[in-house]
């Protein structure tokens, strides 16, 4: 194997996934830094117009992510299979095919969302008093979406790779890089211009753009084992079996970011109904939130390139162990941060709201309602990771689909009339159980081992020499019957 990707497939589960999941977590919380300094920034300079502006743009730009995230994560399971498995030059060709596709639709994506962004403001109800506001903020980001779409597909593929350092490293320059300049360019300090909500914008734009260039230059630095450089143009050409594996297979989980971001611009615009003070609170309260969920989003992500790379190597009992650990840390780790801005939220909502602000204790009561909801739907992220590394990937859409959209959604829309706003706040907690439970009962009884991600025919994920097949563990998945695990190499590709 290259040294510039990591074996996976071997060594203590628990130690190895907390390392792996840490500088992703390690990154998850230095991009939620760089938003809620930007906020900061915004909420106490710019006021609350466009606080409510910003946060009805971000949900936009989460939309769009996430209508891409899907070929991303479909091209980190295939490469983390293939490293399990030590099949370098499959990688690669996955790397250079899914580079093409999933570039290509970022930039048509980005093109079409410049000229689309006031129709996607108006059409979510954005507050008048924002919308300007909210419309220069997010032209500037659709320019930035290219270079945010490649550097978060490189980082997914380095971790399909075992390498989670790598990502972080550069992410953390990018971030750098973003908070010194959003005040640069807000206020326009120096030599740089003033230009107002459009500066944070910009800010990531350049910092972003930047940061890519750099990470590009390590990796043909380093001849690092994904780089593809002139000699390898010929794998940039589309190949029809991987690019057919990465539609089938990406766009469900695309799906899944796109469930989500779609109920989330529906809270929002239920929000927008009850004025700015609620919306702010809520803004707020996202800012928080963006925090509480970053452990269950970091070992979710760990899991499921560990889950993939023991599939390509065909170790079932070290796919289950993953699953039980990754689990286990959600629980310690997000009720670890749940606890403080419990304790705390009247200080750290405060960080995000101008000073006597009406809308802080609005924040303060829907984050004591809704907080918890996360500690449920980070069991649903860690076990959905886990599944999809084999290439299962309609059941988790499925269910999320159920809990927010025939559950979560519905549960706000029906009881506001009975109970107000609660019940869009109420409504957090409730579809996480029912998401928790459905994921864990599919987990259980369904038939996620026997999936593929590419037929058998064409790129057979070999078994590697020094790694048995089917090994004796004492720590067999208790949800297998005796032969599911010899039963799911043997069935064809669904």
């Amino acid at each position: 194997m290259a040294p510039t990707s990591h074996n996976l497939t071997e060594g203590p589960i628990g130690r190895n996934l907390l390392a792996f999941a840490l500088p992703i977590l390690g990154g998850n919380a230095a991009q939620s830094l760089n938003g809620s300094v930007n906020a900061v920034w915004v909420g106490r300079f710019l006021g609350e117009e466009a606080l409510t502006a910003t946060a009805n743009a971000n949900n936009i730009m989460f939309f769009l992510i996430g209508s891409v995230f899907g070929i991303g994560m479909a091209a980190t399971i295939l490469i983390a299979q293939a490293i399990g498995a030590r099949d370098v030059p499959l990688a690669r060709r996955v790397m250079g095919t899914s580079a093409t596709f999933f570039m290509g639709v970022a930039v048509i994506i980005a093109a079409l969302g410049w000229w689309l962004s006031r129709h996607l403001l108006d059409a979510m109800g954005t507050p008048a008093a924002s919308l300007h506001l909210a419309e220069d903020y997010l032209q500037v980001i659709f320019l930035a979406m290219p270079a945010l779409y490649a550097f978060a597909f490189l980082s997914a593929a380095l971790r399909g790779a075992g390498d989670a350092r790598t990502p972080f490293r550069f992410l953390l320059v990018a971030v750098l890089l973003d908070i010194v300049l959003n005040p640069l360019l807000i206020f326009g300090i120096g030599p740089f211009p003033q230009l107002g909500i459009a500066g944070s914008a910009w800010a990531t734009l350049v910092s972003q753009g930047t940061t890519l260039m750099a990470l590009l230059v390590y990796l043909r630095h380093r001849r690092h084992v994904l780089w593809l450089g002139r000699a390898d143009a010929h794998l940039f050409k589309v190949d029809t079996t991987i690019l057919r594996a990465l539609v089938l297979k990406g766009v469900p989980m695309g799906l899944q970011m796109v469930l989500i971001s779609l109920a989330m611009i529906a809270m929002m615009t239920m929000v927008n109904h009850h004025g700015t003070d609620t919306t702010a609170a809520y803004g707020a309260a996202l800012q928080l939130w963006t925090y509480v969920q970053m452990p269950a989003m970091a070992v979710g992500a760990a899991c499921s390139s560990m889950a993939a790379q023991n599939v390509g190597a065909h170790r079932w009992d070290r796919v289950a162990a993953t699953a039980r650990a990754g689990v286990a840390m959600n629980f310690l780790m997000t009720g670890a941060l749940i606890v403080p801005l419990i304790l705390l939220d009247r200080w750290t909502l405060a960080l995000f709201l101008p000073t006597g602000s009406d809308a802080l204790e609005i924040a303060r009561h829907l984050n004591h309602i809704s907080v918890w909801s996360f500690l449920f739907f980070g069991v649903t992220f860690v076990v959905s990771g886990v599944v999809r590394s084999t290439g299962a990937v309609i059941p988790p859409l499925l269910i999320l689909a159920l809990a927010l959209w025939g559950i979560r959604v519905p549960f706000a829309t029906l009881l506001q009339e009975r109970v107000g706003v609660d019940a869009i706040w109420w409504s957090f907690p409730v579809s996480a159980v029912c998401s928790m439970v459905m994921a864990l009962a599919y987990y259980r009884w369904g038939g996620w081992r026997r999936a593929r991600m590419l037929p058998p025919d064409r790129h057979e994920v070999a078994v590697p020499a020094e790694v048995p097949a089917t090994p004796p563990s004492p720590v067999a998945d208790p949800s297998a019957e005796p032969d599911d695990e010899a039963q799911a190499l043997r069935e064809p590709a669904r």
